[in-house]
């Protein structure tokens, strides 16, 4: 798979721009703040419906100059060639309204596109992925597992709105500080609700960490060189209400044991409407959500201790570039996508100038090997040896980006 053809209306910094891609390496060079990094980022977005960089939509629209009139939205579009099937990509992102999308020049919904193009980025964004709090890993999850199947972003979409209004419900109740039987009724129809999707979630993370588990191990220890070994494992919420001790993540089996039942969606539907009807008290009295899929954990380990708090910077970039080759691998090993053939555009952000010399050959080594790999850099030594190939340089002008070979 392979993106053929890009062109871009009023996003970020580009006013207009159409360029044409080739499988194989293309790094796109400039100084910080000229663009490069807003072009892969349209890319990425194609295939996720998100950015790695903005948290809203509003943020992707060009920002006119002063005097001149504020685009009302942006356009990426892109030609995604997979084998002998191409197909063409365009998403409108209008500001303040829906987003529109079209497939091969038809209308269709913005959900459509997934799956059609996929990508893994890695940029310095993705030390967070260590050092953050636990909602940064499960996007990550969530994020790969609506890769691996585009369905799942309904059930994620369903998920958050439920909790949202389960949410202000108990927040309701907090405030009346009473539990009437008709509020008490209602919560017990949200619990059941909300058991139903996160059981989906959950079910579907645990499928995700399972797949990654042995590439991260592998590609850990590409990129550290074998000193440690790096462990990931799912800590549901349900389970620490439950009273579950948590396993040695040594102990393959018992992490195994632990995570494979939660993989049956009705009996953890069921459990997890048990285990919200136990804390109604506790919820109402602090107006919020306490267990379910918004309070697990993707629990990262060098080898028994755990890598938040224990691991030094140079691991930390470690296990964030082992956590996204991972998932580059598993990707690409899918024997469920194009009859076994998913392999995802490797998009490297700015990467190589934070990374030693070890790291940044392991990187490289791995990357040499994708169908395509589009890598920004600030200049052109910044980009290794092992992946020379086609190279443009991006400048910013009053009238926005330019991208020239």
């Amino acid at each position: 798979m392979y993106v053929s053809d890009l062109a871009l209306d009023d996003f970020r910094s580009f006013h207009q721009l159409v360029l044409t891609l080739e499988p194989g390496p293309t790094a796109f060079i400039g100084p910080n703040g000229q663009g490069k990094t807003n072009l892969v980022e349209a890319i990425a977005y194609l295939s996720t419906l998100s950015s790695h960089r903005a948290g809203t939509d509003a943020a992707l629209v060009r920002r006119a100059a002063s005097g001149t009139p504020q685009p009302a939205g942006a356009v990426i579009r892109a030609k995604v060639v997979h084998g002998e099937r191409p197909s063409v990509l365009e998403l409108e992102l209008i500001a303040g309204r829906a987003n529109r999308a079209r497939l091969n020049r038809a209308n269709a919904r913005p959900r459509d596109l997934l799956g059609i193009l996929r990508t893994v980025v890695f940029a310095p964004e993705d030390l967070a992925l260590v050092r953050e709090q636990p909602s940064v890993r499960r996007r990550f999850l969530d994020d790969l597992a609506v890769t691996l199947r585009p369905t799942l972003a309904g059930v994620r979409a369903e998920h958050d709105k439920i909790l949202a209004q389960r949410a202000s419900l108990l927040k309701s109740a907090r405030a009346a500080r009473a539990s009437t039987a008709s509020m008490l009724s209602t919560l017990e129809v949200w619990d059941a609700q909300l058991a139903a999707a996160a059981a989906r979630l959950i079910a579907a993370r645990i499928d995700v960490v399972q797949r990654l588990r042995p590439w991260v191990a592998d590609c850990y220890g590409r990129v550290s060189e074998g000193r440690t070994d790096a462990r990931i494992a799912y800590r549901a919420s349900l389970l620490a209400h439950e009273g579950a001790d948590e396993p040695d993540p040594a102990d393959a089996a018992a992490v195994l044991a632990a995570e494979e039942p939660l993989r049956d969606v009705p009996a953890t539907a069921a459990r997890l409407e048990t285990a919200m009807g136990e804390l109604h008290a506790r919820e109402i009295d602090r107006g919020a959500n306490l267990v379910g899929a918004h309070r697990d954990e993707l629990e990262l380990f060098l080898d028994a201790l755990p890598a938040k708090g224990f691991a030094s910077h140079g691991e930390q970039w470690s296990l964030a570039l082992a956590l996204r080759l991972a998932s580059y691998e598993m990707l690409r090993h899918d024997v469920d996508a194009y009859a076994g053939d998913g392999e995802p555009v490797l998009i490297l952000d700015d990467v190589f100038a934070s990374l030693d010399d070890a790291r940044r050959h392991a990187l490289a080594g791995i990357a040499a090997d994708a169908q395509q790999v589009l890598l920004t850099a600030a200049v052109d030594d910044d980009v290794p040896a092992a992946l020379a190939g086609r190279r443009f340089h991006v400048t910013r002008t009053e009238s926005g980006s330019q991208v020239q070979p």
